[in-house]
């Protein structure tokens, strides 16, 4: 079944498996996750779901009509959209009773509701976990690139990590756009596929294996091949 949902990375720690080997696990808190918002072709030219997961104590005025107009009481953190045109028929959008909502096949979710982690994953579910990678500020290319540096000897004292030539002469005497050098390294969004879901609560996810990005860190969760 297609799933979806936000979450923040918790604790790391390792298990054994019932053959006695043993593996990182990483455990991803996934409440409180509710849907904001859907967006649906007729109106607004494209097909998603708008979630919202964490709780924060000042909430702006615009943040807080969305969610009054949703119906969630909860002050949430984050706000994010799914696009859902790739899960094909599999999830629909209907109205009931004056309510939006969307079903994946027989699981109706209202704007407003809850997403329950243990409705959506099962245990051994294959996932794709997206995140933003820590940030580690500004390296040198032997830390950012993995350059092996100059030679430590003949008087080269200065040289041991740095870049070497980064030009050229005359023509076109100019460095190319996108040179591998130093700078602000970390901080991306990095989408790691084919994890394995090891345990599944009403609290969160258990999975196999180490997360992109910090502790706390947002986390967006989608089923493997959707």
């Amino acid at each position: 079944m297609p799933a979806f949902i936000l979450g923040e990375k918790k604790e790391q720690s390792q298990i054994y498996s019932e053959a006695g080997d043993r593996f990182a696990t990483t455990f991803i808190k996934t409440t409180p996750c509710f849907v904001v918002g859907v967006k649906t072709v007729t109106t607004d030219k494209y097909f998603s779901v708008q979630m919202g997961f964490g709780q924060i104590k000042n909430l702006k005025k615009s943040k807080k009509g969305q969610l009054k107009k949703a119906g969630i009481e909860t002050p949430l953190r984050f706000l994010r959209e799914i696009r859902l045109e790739k899960f094909g028929d599999t999830i629909k959008y209907f109205e009931e009773e004056g309510k939006k909502g969307l079903q994946i096949k027989d699981v109706k979710y209202f704007v407003g509701s809850a997403i329950d982690p243990m409705v959506m994953f099962k245990k051994g579910d294959k996932i794709v976990v997206s995140g933003t990678s820590k940030g580690k500020g500004f390296q040198g290319v032997v830390t950012r690139h993995g350059f092996k540096g100059g030679p430590k000897t003949h008087g080269q004292s200065d040289r041991e990590r740095a870049p070497g030539s980064i030009g050229q002469t005359t023509t076109p005497g100019r460095v190319f756009r996108g040179k591998r050098m130093a700078g602000r390294m970390g901080g991306d969004r990095v989408t790691l596929k084919n994890i394995e879901v090891v345990d599944v609560t009403s609290e969160g996810l258990m999975v196999k294996g180490a997360i992109p990005g910090a502790k706390n860190g947002l986390l967006e969760i989608k089923i493997l091949g959707a």
